[in-house]
């Protein structure tokens, strides 16, 4: 048996062309053209590489984008003097600050993002728009666990009724990725790393979500046959290569289907984010 491979390249053309027709249908009906603002602080070079992986995508798309680059010895008052103005800009439909930010910020990160006003956080991470999550109201979802689940609905996976485990309880993916699969009738188990018999656990699952952060965790003894493997990790290996929370080569040929690293669910994290932009920019008009 060998897993169908649910590449994250087709479903991302995918939903960049609904988030292409919406720019446009919005812009045809009001005028306006959502824009995303992406604040950078410092010069770290992997950051630099996916804001204008992100700058690229926004201008195919028929959104607006800007970058605010601040240097690495910025304080917290200058960057949240940046978000602040930015709050206030009604040309700005999103706000995303790039993390990691630099070390002497750090301690101040979760202040940055509070900052960022609710209606503009296209990450998905402030409170409110998980609280809102938390209650059923798909407002401004996180991007990664969003994408996935618009990549199981595209695949024609089933979801409903399914039982659904997910491995990691953070609020980036693993609880936002719980909520979601629970409010499409999915039967939910969170485990983590105090979870006893874990691969037990993991075997029953009809949807296998790995959100770890420990390349190839996941190994073919955890998974049921037949299952479909969602793999969220991006580690990085020794020798350099990129390898996911999934041991991909023993596990699809259990699984029946699964997701690649890379090639997988990091490219529909940018696509998602494309698509929440131009969400809070018909909210913004309605």
């Amino acid at each position: 048996m060998s897993a169908r491979i649910l590449s994250g390249k087709e479903f991302a053309l995918q939903i960049k062309e609904e988030v292409r027709r919406d720019a446009g249908a919005l812009l045809e009906k009001t005028g306006v053209v959502p824009g995303l603002t992406v604040v950078l602080v410092g010069e770290d070079a992997a950051s630099q590489v996916y804001v204008n992986n992100k700058h690229k995508a926004c201008l195919e798309l028929g959104i607006r984008s800007d970058i605010v680059r601040l240097p690495e010895t910025a304080s917290k008052e200058e960057l949240l003097t940046v978000i602040a103005g930015l709050n206030q800009d009604r040309a700005v439909h999103g706000i995303l600050v790039q993390l990691p930010l630099p070390k002497a910020l750090r301690t101040v990160e979760q202040e940055v993002l509070l900052a960022i006003d609710p209606a503009k956080d296209v990450d998905g991470f402030h409170p409110l728009n998980a609280g809102r999550l938390a209650v059923g109201d798909e407002h401004l979802v996180p991007c990664t666990p969003a994408g996935c689940v618009k990549m199981l609905e595209m695949a024609g996976l089933e979801i409903k009724g399914k039982h659904a485990v997910v491995i990691g309880r953070s609020n980036i993916v693993g609880k936002p990725m719980a909520q979601l699969l629970l409010a499409r009738d999915a039967t939910v188990t969170i485990c983590h790393s105090r979870t006893k018999d874990l691969a037990a656990m993991a075997r029953q699952a009809d949807i296998l979500v790995a959100a770890v952060g420990k390349a190839h965790f996941v190994t073919a003894d955890m998974v049921k046959e037949g299952a479909v493997v969602i793999d969220v990790g991006i580690n990085r290996l020794p020798n350099g290569k990129l390898a996911g929370d999934v041991d991909f080569e023993q596990v699809q040929h259990v699984a029946g289907a699964i997701t690649p690293v890379p090639g997988g669910v990091g490219l529909l994290t940018i696509a998602m984010l494309l698509a929440n932009t131009v969400k809070a920019a018909q909210l913004a008009v309605r």
